[in-house]
C-alpha cells in the first residue's frame, strides 16, 4: 500500500507484518486529528479490542494544535512529533491492529476535493476491507472534521459495492447529535469500558495539559447521552455515543450530501414546531 506522504506513519503495535495487520481490521476509524478516534470511534475500539481488529487513520499532522502550559513553547515540528507519539501510545493501549497517520497539513485536507487524501483513503479501505467505518459527522462545526468526513465519503463511493462496508457512521465531535430524529439516530452503547476510555483519553497530554479537558468532557457527554436518551424509561445503558448513519450516502453516490443532512435538520425543526404550535 503506497501513501502520498513519505512521512506518513504506519504503526503496528504487536509487530506483525503490516499486510497481516491490515487484513485483520474489521472496524476502521478515520479521524482528522490525533485523539479524534478515541473520542468518536470508541465503539469500534471496544469492538476490536479482544482480537486486535480495530484500525485507525489520523489524517492531519497535528502541527497546528493550540498549546499552553508546558507545551506553550513547542514549535510546530515538536508538537507534530509529540502528538504522533501520543497516537501511537493510544494504539498500544487500545490494542489496535494498525494505526496509520497520514501526515497531511490541515490546510491541505480542507481544500476540496482533497484528491491526495481521498486516494490514500481508497488505498486503505481496499487493503483493510472493514465491516464498519467510523468518521466525523457531517453537521460538525470543525472544518477539518467535515473535510475528512467528505473525503471518506468520496473514497467509499469510489469503491465497488462489493468492497463497501456494511455500515458507515458519522460520530459526535464539535457538536453533539442529540437533535437527530429518533429513527435517524444510531445509538452506540459503550457501557462498561470506562477505565479503558479514561486510559485512552488520558494519553493526549498535549491537549489536557495544554488547556482542553477532553478527557472529562467526552465521558460526561456519553453519560448524558445515555441518561437523556429516553424520557419515559429507566436507563439501559450508562455510556452512549450517538452517530449519524452515512451508509445511505455511500450506497447512493448520486445522493446530495448537503440535502441529506439539512433534511434531517428540517425534521428536527418540524418536531419543535409541532410541539409549540398548539400553544399559540
Amino acid at each position: 500500500m503506497k501513501l502520498h506522504n513519505p512521512t506518513a506513519d504506519i504503526f503496528v503495535p504487536d509487530g506483525v507484518p503490516v499486510e497481516t495487520a491490515l487484513r485483520r481490521v474489521t472496524h476502521l476509524g478515520i479521524g482528522a486529528h490525533q485523539d479524534d478516534l478515541e473520542f468518536m470511534a470508541f465503539h469500534g475500539i471496544v469492538a476490536g479490542y479482544a482480537h486486535r481488529s480495530f484500525g485507525g487513520v489520523t489524517c492531519t499532522d497535528g502541527a497546528g494544535s493550540p498549546r499552553t502550559g508546558r507545551y506553550a513553547g513547542y514549535t510546530d515540528t515538536e508538537m507534530r512529533a509529540e502528538r504522533r507519539e501520543e497516537q501511537r501510545q493510544a494504539a498500544r493501549l487500545g490494542r489496535y491492529s494498525v494505526m496509520m497517520q497520514l501526515d497531511f497539513p490541515s490546510a491541505a485536507v480542507k481544500q476540496p476535493p482533497a484528491p491526495a487524501l481521498t486516494d490514500d483513503l481508497v488505498a486503505i479501505l481496499r487493503a483493510t476491507r472493514p465491516r464498519v467505518v467510523y468518521t466525523h459527522n457531517l453537521a460538525d462545526k470543525h472544518d477539518t472534521h467535515v473535510a475528512v468526513a467528505m473525503a471518506t465519503l468520496q473514497a467509499l463511493r469510489a469503491l465497488p459495492v462489493t468492497e463497501q462496508p456494511d455500515a458507515v457512521y458519522g460520530c459526535e465531535g464539535w457538536r453533539d447529535l442529540d437533535w437527530l430524529p429518533a429513527d435517524a439516530k444510531v445509538v452506540l452503547d459503550v457501557t462498561g469500558y470506562d477505565e479503558l476510555a479514561r486510559q485512552l483519553n488520558g494519553v493526549f497530554q498535549t491537549q489536557i495539559a495544554g488547556g482542553k479537558r477532553y478527557d472529562l468532557a467526552v465521558l460526561a457527554r456519553r453519560r448524558a447521552n445515555a441518561t437523556f436518551l429516553e424520557s419515559h424509561s429507566t436507563d439501559t445503558a450508562e455510556q452512549v455515543i450517538f452517530a449519524l448513519d452515512l451508509t445511505p450516502l455511500v450506497r447512493e453516490p448520486q445522493r446530495d450530501v448537503a440535502g441529506y443532512v439539512t433534511g434531517l435538520i428540517e425534521q428536527f425543526a418540524d418536531d419543535v414546531r409541532r410541539r409549540l404550535t398548539p400553544w399559540k
